[in-house]
């Protein structure tokens, strides 16, 4: 007889109970068993790395994975393993400086007139006459600081070299533009035909700069406001590399001639020849951000600007690409001079490299001369000036140099006879101890500088020093001495 059916229910309950009770207990020591050997495995590590064991090296492949990831997401690979630069008696090419991108809100609205006119027909304020920038723009007194470094340290943690460190050798040049009849010359003799008679002195010294009067691209637009436009191409800048040059200034009053795209074009071109740049960029964080090289133990920082351009709109703004502007008006004053003081923190050298001025005037105007000491008393120890086409003299101002026109060097040939001398500016500088100076006369032909005889050379010395401030003296080989 079956039993009844409420028994076999209460039966059944029961077995689906035990059945529930073995699964939770299973579970429950599975668990227990799992958190048991999670623990020992975390001992166990624990005592390992105590007594200093190591993990393995990553595979080679691994490595450049890795370093591939980073370039990938704008990271900067180590750069402890770069090469301390050339001048160290070894074949080592120059060391090239980490970039990595400030962030700081635009400045913009400039008054781009100073005393006389210059080659486009804008008139100039006279000398000791305050900018006045256009009413519509305002500055906010925010500063650029640049924090390009090379080697592993950071800025914060890079300690001043001392007094007994390596002097190094830096050459720096005027004007070059490969356009017009220079382009033309060099289709027919080759891109590395400027560079002819300089032999390897660039690829000597520990650093070498100029200014790019030119943007440097193929496409563009031609501004309709100047009455001289440049456009170079780009395999100037793979023979100017070639020859040993490092950085140039692009704040000028040409690098804006085709427009925007050219400027960008001009800084893609640069990043692909390897040459750095400082002076303007993509925006105004990047335009007023120093550049941080290190040579010889020693870190130099370079700073680029310009007093003279066309148009307000030239100017960098915080998303849009131009010069950093070194006006009063806007404040651009303050910032460059802003950025100067914070790279002086970080750095054993200050280079300034600026364009003002006025064209073919063989003496620097109140404002180029205002505007250099302001440079100095924020921290700069070397001041390379350009735009006037013409050499200047120098000043030796609170025992820092100041050039305040190194005229053409790579340009085409006026009837304005100054506009046919030049030189190479070569400063040999320590840490604390400054820098000495000396030059090296050269004729500025068509498209090519070429060594003056000694009798030539002499004699621009001797107009050097007469048109040098503060008693300066300029023997004949070239060698500058301060005034007593």
């Amino acid at each position: 007889m079956y039993p009844p059916r409420s028994q076999k229910k209460r039966s059944g309950q029961k077995n689906r109970k035990l059945r529930q009770r073995r699964l939770w207990l299973t579970m429950n020591a599975a668990l227990l068993l799992l958190i048991v050997i999670l623990l020992s495995y975390y001992f166990i590590n624990d005592q390992q790395n105590a007594a200093g064991v190591q993990p393995p090296n990553p595979a080679p492949a691994d490595i450049e994975n890795n370093v591939n990831k980073s370039q990938d997401q704008g990271m900067t690979p180590d750069s402890s393993t770069l090469p301390d630069g050339k001048g160290t008696g070894e074949n080592q090419s120059k060391q090239e400086p980490v970039k990595e991108p400030t962030k700081e809100p635009e400045k913009s609205g400039v008054d781009t007139k100073e005393q006389g006119s210059n080659e486009n027909g804008k008139m100039e304020v006279p000398d000791g006459t305050k900018d006045q920038p256009p009413a519509k723009e305002k500055e906010d007194g925010n500063t650029a600081e640049g924090n390009k470094m090379e080697d592993s340290e950071s800025p914060d943690d890079h300690s001043i070299a001392s007094d007994n460190g390596k002097a190094v050798t830096i050459n720096f040049v005027g004007d070059m533009i490969f356009s017009g009849k220079v382009e033309t010359l060099l289709e027919k003799k080759g891109y590395s035909y400027p560079f002819t008679y300089l032999g390897d002195t660039f690829k000597k010294d520990d650093l070498t700069l100029g200014n790019l009067e030119t943007p440097v691209t193929t496409g563009g637009i031609g501004a309709q406001n100047k009455q001289y436009v440049f456009k170079s191409s780009p395999k100037a800048l793979e023979a100017l590399r070639a020859a040993g040059m490092d950085v140039v200034n692009l704040g000028n009053n040409h690098i804006l001639d085709q427009g925007e795209v050219g400027l960008l074009d001009t800084i893609k071109h640069l990043d692909q020849s390897g040459i750095q740049y400082v002076g303007a960029g993509k925006n105004a964080a990047r335009a007023y951000e120093p550049l941080f090289i290190k040579r010889g133990g020693m870190t130099i920082a370079v700073v680029g600007c310009s007093r003279v351009y066309p148009e307000p709109g030239w100017a960098a703004g915080d998303n849009k690409p131009g010069v950093a502007s070194a006006y009063n008006g806007g404040g651009y004053r303050d910032r460059v001079l802003s950025t100067i003081t914070n790279a002086r923190k970080k750095a054993d050298l200050v280079i300034v490299m600026t364009h003002w001025g006025i064209e073919r005037s063989l003496t620097p105007d109140g404002n180029q001369k205002k505007l250099a000491h302001d440079f100095v008393d924020a921290g700069a120890d070397l001041i390379i000036g350009g735009h006037p086409h013409v050499l200047q003299g120098l000043e030796q101002y609170k025992g820092k140099w100041i050039a305040y026109s190194t005229g053409n060097f790579i340009f085409t040939k006026s009837s304005t006879q100054s506009t046919w001398k030049t030189a190479v500016f070569q400063a040999t500088c320590k840490p604390k101890t400054g820098c000495s100076m000396k030059l090296v006369p050269y004729h500025a032909e068509l498209g090519q500088p070429v060594p003056m005889n000694a009798q030539d050379g002499g004699q621009l010395m001797k107009e050097l020093q007469s048109l040098s401030v503060g008693g300066v003296k300029i023997s004949g080989d070239g060698l500058v001495t301060p005034g007593s």
